[in-house]
């Protein structure tokens, strides 16, 4: 993104740099545009997960391997979910097209932050969880773990003799424990670790 200029993306688009103009004030709007595709990708996964799921309590557990799901299939859009995080992406983004991605990315923090709402009030969660910190915690977790498996994982098979997705198993398999009620405990039994990344494919 740094070194493209608009009349190379507007000649690999196959598209006049006046017609690219006419859409994106600036290859970071460009950049933020398409990024949201990826976010509304990752919303529709959630949401078809949290439907497919027979209780919320299940829901919830499924966020992990669905988000890891996503970054299998779309490791580019994380890539972007990354970049997008270097404060000098934003200098040069129109303020509607930040705005229009802030709403976007309302949009997916919405529904984990509800979901961990209704987990609590079902008494599966514990009563004292800030929904929202939560949330936070959660994402943060996976997303720090999945960006080491994106860039470093056969390093850290070499070095330390340690399998990077079944790291990412057992942390979410460990915040899990942490925020459930022990009546949860009870009712699901002990968090196992998350066994859809051992049936997954491995990058």
């Amino acid at each position: 993104l740094q070194n493209a200029t608009m009349d190379e993306i507007a000649e690999a688009a196959e598209l006049s740099k006046g017609t690219l103009y006419l859409y994106y004030g600036s290859k970071e709007d460009l950049y933020f545009s398409v990024m949201m595709r990826g976010l509304e990708i990752l919303h529709d996964m959630f949401v078809q997960s949290i439907e497919e799921a027979s209780t919320t309590f299940e829901a919830i557990r499924q966020l992990g391997p669905t988000y890891y799901e996503f970054f299998q299939r779309h490791r580019n859009f994380f890539r972007m979910f990354n970049y997008f995080q270097y404060p000098g992406m934003h200098k040069q983004v129109s303020e509607e097209m930040r705005q229009l991605c802030n709403n976007q990315s309302q949009k997916l923090w919405s529904v984990v932050i509800g979901l961990i709402q209704k987990g609590i009030q079902e008494g599966d969660l514990k009563n004292e969880l800030n929904p929202v910190e939560t949330s936070i915690i959660l994402w943060s977790s996976s997303t720090a773990i999945l960006g080491r498996i994106d860039n470093e994982v056969d390093q850290w098979r070499s070095s330390l003799g340690v399998d990077l997705v079944e790291v990412l198993a057992k942390s979410n398999a460990l915040l899990m424990d942490a925020i459930m009620t022990e009546e949860a405990k009870l009712k699901y039994g002990q968090m196992p670790d998350l066994q859809y990344v051992r049936q997954s494919t491995r990058p």
